[in-house]
C-alpha cells in the first residue's frame, strides 16, 4: 500500500492547484463576459473529449505503459497551465483561450483517469477497494470545500499568472513520484495480446464486454436515469434559494458547503466501514438514501431552510455510499488488461448524461418549479434502486468474473475474432 499512497497523495496535492486555478479562471470568466452561455459553452468544451474519445484513450492505456501515460498526462496538463501563466502575464489572454485549455487539460485527464483507475487495482488489495474509493469521495468533498475558498484567496493575494504557476508547481507533486515509484503492469502475455490487434479493434473489444455484462447494463441505466434526472435540480439549486427559500448569496453558500461535508463524511464513513459484503447493496443503499433526501428537499417548506440544509448535507452523504463502490465493484469484476477500455468507454457514457441533463433544463426553462423537479428526481432514484432488485444480474454483478478457462460459463464474449469465455453467475 506504501507505493500506491506515495502516488495517491501526490495527485491529490496536485488537485488542490487544479481546483484552485479552476475557481480563479472561472471567475475571470464572469467578470470578463457575466455570460451563463460562455459559462456553459466551457463546461461542455471540457466534457467533449471525454464523451468522444474516452473508449479510444482507454484502449491505448490497456496498451501502453500505465505508469508513462500518467507522467505524460500529468506533465502535458502542467504545461498546458504553463501557457496560461504566459497568457495572463503578458496580457493577451483572451477568451478562447479558455475553450482551448479546458479542452487540453480535459484530453490529458482522459489519459490518466483510466490509468489511475487501472493501477489501482493491481497496487491495493481487492479487500479494500471499497476503502479506497470512499476515501478518494472523501477527498472530494474535501476538495469542493477548500477549493474554492483557496482559489479565492489566491485570487485576492496575486495576480492571475500567479495563481495558475500555483497550479503548475502542485502538479510535481503529481509527477515527481511516478519517476521512482513502481506501478504494476498487467501480465506481459496479456498486452501482447491486445497489440496483436489495432486500437479501434481493442476500443471495440471494450464495448463488447461491457454489452456482455448484464449486470453493468443495468447498473448503467440506473445510474444514467438518475444522473438525468437529478441534474436538471441541481443545476437551479441558486434559483431555488433565491425565489423558494428568499436567501441570498450566502445561503447558497451554505448550502453548497453542506454538501460538501455530506460527501467529505460520506467517503470518510465508507473508508472506515467498508460498506456491505456486496458492494451492490451499499449502492442501493445509497441510490434510495439519494431519492429520499432529494423528495425531502423538494417537500421543504420555503420557511425551513434548515431542513433544506439536512436535506442537501444528506444527498452529498448519500452520493459517496452510491458512486465509491461502483468504482470498486468495477475494479474487481473486470480484468486488469482490460480496464483502460472498460473505464473509458464508461466514463464517456457517464459524461454524455451532463449535457443531456443540461439540454432537459434549457427545454424546461421556468415552466416547473425547482422543488417539484426534486420531489420528480427523488422519486424516480427510490423506484429505480427498488426495480433494481428485480434484475438478477445486477444483484449478482461482483460474482461477474473473466476466465479464461472456464468451462462452465454461461456467456461467451468475442473478443479481436478470439472466443474468450466470461463467468456469469447469472
Amino acid at each position: 500500500m506504501v507505493p500506491f499512497f506515495t502516488i495517491w497523495t501526490g495527485q491529490q496535492l496536485s488537485i488542490i492547484g487544479s481546483r484552485a486555478a479552476q475557481f480563479a479562471l472561472v471567475w475571470w470568466l464572469t467578470l470578463e463576459t457575466g455570460s451563463a452561455t460562455v459559462l456553459a459553452t466551457a463546461s461542455l468544451v471540457a466534457l467533449a473529449p471525454q464523451i468522444l474519445l474516452g473508449p479510444f484513450a482507454g484502449a491505448l492505456v490497456d496498451r501502453w505503459n500505465r505508469r508513462v501515460v500518467m507522467i505524460m498526462s500529468d506533465s502535458f496538463i502542467a504545461l498546458v497551465g504553463l501557457w496560461l501563466a504566459y497568457l495572463f502575464w503578458s496580457g493577451t489572454m483572451e477568451v478562447w483561450h479558455v475553450y482551448v485549455v479546458m479542452l487540453a487539460r480535459a484530453f490529458g485527464e482522459i489519459f490518466h483517469n483510466p490509468a489511475m483507475g487501472a493501477s489501482t487495482s493491481l497496487m491495493v488489495p481487492e479487500k479494500h477497494y471499497t476503502r479506497i474509493s470512499g476515501l478518494n469521495q472523501t477527498i472530494h468533498g474535501l476538495m469542493n470545500l477548500l477549493g474554492p475558498a483557496l482559489g479565492g484567496l489566491l485570487y485576492s493575494l496575486m495576480p492571475l499568472h500567479g495563481v495558475m504557476l500555483f497550479d503548475v508547481a502542485t502538479a510535481a507533486f503529481a509527477v515527481i513520484p511516478l519517476l521512482f515509484v513502481i506501478v504494476p503492469q498487467p501480465k506481459a502475455e496479456h498486452i501482447a495480446k491486445i497489440k496483436t490487434s489495432s486500437f479501434l479493434s481493442n476500443a471495440r473489444e471494450g464495448l463488447r464486454f461491457v454489452l456482455h455484462w448484464p449486470g453493468m447494463l443495468v447498473l448503467l441505466a440506473g445510474a444514467s436515469i438518475l444522473k438525468i434526472t437529478l441534474m436538471p435540480a441541481f443545476s437551479l439549486v441558486s434559483l431555488m434559494v433565491h425565489n423558494h427559500f428568499g436567501g441570498e448569496a450566502a445561503e447558497y453558500s451554505i448550502l453548497s458547503v453542506c454538501v460538501g461535508i455530506g460527501m467529505l463524511l460520506g467517503g470518510l464513513s465508507l473508508s472506515l466501514w467498508g460498506g456491505f459484503k456486496k458492494k451492490i447493496y451499499t449502492i442501493l443503499t445509497g441510490m434510495f438514501g439519494l431519492g429520499a433526501a432529494s423528495l425531502l428537499l423538494g417537500f421543504t417548506p420555503g420557511s425551513m431552510l434548515w431542513l433544506g440544509m439536512v436535506s442537501v448535507f444528506a444527498i452529498g452523504f448519500m452520493v459517496s455510499l452510491t458512486d465509491a463502490p461502483i468504482s470498486a465493484v468495477m475494479q474487481t469484476t473486470v480484468p486488469p488488461e482490460m480496464q483502460g477500455r472498460v473505464f473509458g468507454l464508461l466514463g464517456s457514457l457517464f459524461s454524455l448524461t451532463t449535457p443531456i441533463g443540461l439540454g432537459i433544463v434549457a427545454l424546461l426553462g421556468d415552466s416547473v418549479s425547482v422543488p417539484f423537479l426534486f420531489r420528480l428526481a427523488g422519486a424516480i432514484c427510490m423506484a429505480v434502486a427498488v426495480l433494481s432488485l428485480f434484475f438478477p444480474s445486477f444483484r449478482n454483478i461482483e460474482q461477474h468474473k473473466f476466465n479464461e478457462k472456464s468451462e462452465t460459463t454461461e456467456s461467451e464474449l468475442l473478443l479481436g475474432g478470439n472466443t474468450e469465455r466470461v463467468a456469469v453467475s447469472d
